[in-house]
């Protein structure tokens, strides 16, 4: 009985470390390694231990014969990455992978002193990088975010619908009461505290902010009302606390996507999803009684480019194949979309559209009944249009430069990082320029994750990322490069406490865990979030009781 790694792989190699046959590939090492959507199992050389399936941080990894059959077509695709590939040399064993040499990339000497490192931002990106620093050295952290809340894009970030994925803060979660961390959530640098006294208070600072911001369309009636980002719409139905209930209207029959990436999907997912399928998940109480009262039924998800070149993973539209009671279909307008789909190879994305149903949609007419999303590639939005909010999106392809109604426009088509006060910003690539992690022209100071490499790539690709900024770091430590403290670490928490009196620490990290869980199991889901900045901090300091 072999293994296969599923649709919610997070691509972080854990299970790559633990495999004892060397199965499991693209490693680290390897040069397809980040370029690949997923990791992938050698069934010719699996021996069914089933340590990948324990180390896998998101319940990715199953026995072949118990896939359900959602995930069934993954036996196969496991399969289908290893077919024409060099195997190496037969050793003794069920070993069929020659290993690579060992590579020591790190040399610590025995005198190396614990150096004291500020994470800015709890998100996969820092958790990564503090999970490095307390597994290898006996440094000593301080975890900082501007939100009284520990998770950043797990968090806020992943689709409600896929739990898996969201266990990977289980892992992190772990080092949120390390004897050697302190946490200082709600604590905003830039705000509440500087740069330069972060810096002061420590030896090295790493920033882990992520990308705040949003790409434009650059067309007109962008800014009108019923035209929101994607980011905020997947922020909305997270309770992210800085998007308010009310911010989505979903009034229409009909809504707009532009961009066919992953968060395309995810955002026209949730909208024809069920709402009693998803209920048993922790999506916003707010935006599950929308939905449920919504009359959104179809979802027109339009991309520039064609099927073959779209940026959402295989993986993700496999699943919308499986979505009960919602049909797909192919907008037909533009012949080269059939063609792509029929010449596609069996492994390619767009073989997956090989079976949907292809029709030149009538825009004029209401969406028919039953949930639909609609795929139209080869088609840009030019304009929305509307009296007050928007009415209708003005798309290209097809005579006359059609329009969409909608009264709901999404935007995704992509993130983009914000300046970080104190730190150089490079404005075309909305990164801080850096070197390896080290952050140009600032000694002690470092980026991990989307702040660094700009918004690419899932949650595993923080690992590798991390592992290069904390290389860097303790390089610049043994080199004595690292410019030393001005005030000791109890100096910065009295200063934190001083500058912001609502800050949340591990204890009260856990009181809001425990908040969320109890609200869930008197509602009868796995969890309520607390949707407001008030209630997560009267949670975490052990007032949310006492307020109900």
């Amino acid at each position: 009985m072999t293994y296969a790694i599923t649709q919610t792989c997070c691509s972080d190699a854990t299970c790559v470390a633990v495999c004892p046959v060397n199965c499991i590939h693209p490693t680290p090492e390897e040069r397809d390694f980040g370029s690949t959507e997923m990791l992938h199992i050698d069934p010719k050389t699996c021996i069914d231990c089933g340590a990948c399936a324990d180390a896998c941080p998101v319940d990715a990894i199953f026995p072949v014969e118990d896939l359900p059959a959602a995930q069934r077509e993954y036996g196969p695709v496991n399969a289908a990455y290893y077919e024409g590939r060099e195997a190496g040399s037969v050793t003794a064993g069920p070993n069929f992978h020659a290993w690579g040499e060992p590579v020591f990339e790190r040399v610590l000497p025995s005198d190396f002193a614990p150096v004291r490192v500020a994470v800015v931002g709890t998100g996969p990106a820092g958790m990564y990088a503090v999970e490095d620093l307390l597994l290898h050295t006996g440094a000593e952290v301080t975890l900082i975010d501007r939100l009284p809340v520990a998770g950043g894009l797990i968090r806020y970030g992943v689709a409600p619908d896929h739990p898996s994925t969201k266990k990977a803060q289980d892992v992190f979660a772990r080092f949120h009461t390390h004897p050697r961390v302190r946490m200082h959530l709600g604590l905003e640098v830039g705000r509440d505290v500087t740069h330069r006294e972060l810096a002061a208070h420590h030896d090295a600072v790493v920033y882990a902010v992520g990308a705040g911001g949003d790409r434009r369309l650059s067309v007109p009636g962008e800014d009108l009302p019923g035209s929101l980002s994607a980011r905020t719409f997947v922020a909305w139905y997270n309770a992210h606390p800085e998007v308010a209930p009310d911010t989505v209207d979903l009034s229409s029959e009909r809504v707009v996507v532009v961009g066919n990436g992953n968060v395309a999907l995810d955002a026209a997912r949730v909208l024809v999803s069920d709402p009693d399928a998803l209920t048993g998940s922790d999506i916003a109480a707010h935006a599950l009684d929308a939905l449920r009262a919504s009359p959104v039924r179809e979802v027109v998800v339009l991309g520039r480019r064609g099927p073959g070149e779209a940026a959402y993973t295989r993986s993700e539209l496999l699943a919308l194949t499986h979505l009960p009671g919602v049909d797909l279909v192919v907008d037909d307008h533009d012949p080269r979309t059939g063609a792509a789909v029929d010449a596609a190879a069996p492994g390619d994305k767009a073989a997956v559209l090989r079976g949907v149903r292809r029709e030149a949609v009538d825009w004029s007419s209401a969406p028919p009944p039953g949930r639909r999303i609609v795929f139209r590639f080869h088609s840009e939005a030019v304009e929305a249009r509307g009296e007050g909010r928007v009415r209708s999106v003005r798309v290209t392809g097809g005579p006359g430069d059609p329009e969409i109604p909608t009264g709901l426009l999404l935007r995704a088509v992509g993130y983009r990082g914000l300046p970080v006060a104190g730190l150089p910003f490079d404005e075309a690539t909305c990164t801080v320029p850096h070197e390896g992690g080290r952050v140009t022209g600032e000694l002690g100071t470092y980026v991990v994750g989307w702040i660094k490499r700009g918004p690419s790539g899932g949650i595993g690709a923080n690992r590798t990322c991390a592992a290069e900024t904390v290389t860097t770091l303790l390089a610049d430590a043994v080199a004595g490069l690292l410019p030393t403290p001005e005030h000791g670490a109890k100096a910065f928490h009295r200063l934190a406490r001083r500058r912001n009196r609502h800050l949340v620490d591990a204890r009260g990290l856990a009181r809001i865990d425990r908040e969320e869980l109890s609200r869930g199991l008197r509602e009868g889901r796995p969890r309520v979030k607390l949707a407001t900045v008030p209630e997560l901090v009267a949670a975490g300091q052990g007032r949310a009781r006492a307020a109900r």
